[in-house]
């Protein structure tokens, strides 16, 4: 096995034994105080799984929300609305039914990962849908990662194609 796929093993096994609801909690808390987030309009956030942070707490702010779909090799933004119809996508996870929009509309995308390192790399499950739509974004929309402490490593293998986010938010 290579570097990244090992680490995705113990980056699942470590968020198994995490307190998920009170680190999600907490973590809804921090972002809600960052000042990418207090600035930002429209927010792309994603849908959780198990054992994932979960985010979704934030849908009650007063900000314009984004869910992911993935389509063939790419993630189409969908506004999301509490209560909007919600379907499971070929990964298992559950994905907007709403039209796509334009990505540029983004002011900021919480991005999901298994760990991210002290530079912004994440370590993802390894399709790169976000690096590839992060690579297509202005650099005006902002990119937050939010995860447990035990979830933050000092450097990740990276490669060429691995785009960063602009803040980790941890404790």
């Amino acid at each position: 096995m290579n570097m990244k796929t090992d680490l995705r093993i113990r980056a699942k096994d470590i968020r198994k034994s995490l307190p998920i609801c009170e680190i999600s909690e907490k973590l809804i808390k921090l972002v809600r105080n960052h000042a990418a987030y207090i600035e930002s309009k429209n927010v792309m956030l994603f849908y959780p799984t198990k054992y994932e942070v979960d985010l979704r707490g934030l849908l009650g702010d007063d900000k314009n929300f984004y869910f992911p779909r993935v389509k063939d090799e790419n993630l189409l933004i969908c506004p999301y609305i509490v209560g909007d119809r919600l379907e499971k996508s070929c990964f298992n996870i559950l994905e907007p039914c709403s039209e796509p929009v334009d990505a540029s509309i983004l002011d900021l995308i919480i991005v999901p990962a298994l760990m991210v390192d002290k530079k912004g790399y994440r370590l993802g499950y390894g399709g790169g849908y976000y690096d590839r739509l992060l690579d297509k974004l202005s650099s005006s929309v902002k990119t937050i990662c939010a995860l447990p402490e035990e979830l933050v490593i000092e450097e990740l293998p990276r490669d060429d194609f691995d785009i960063p986010v602009d803040f980790v938010i941890s404790f």
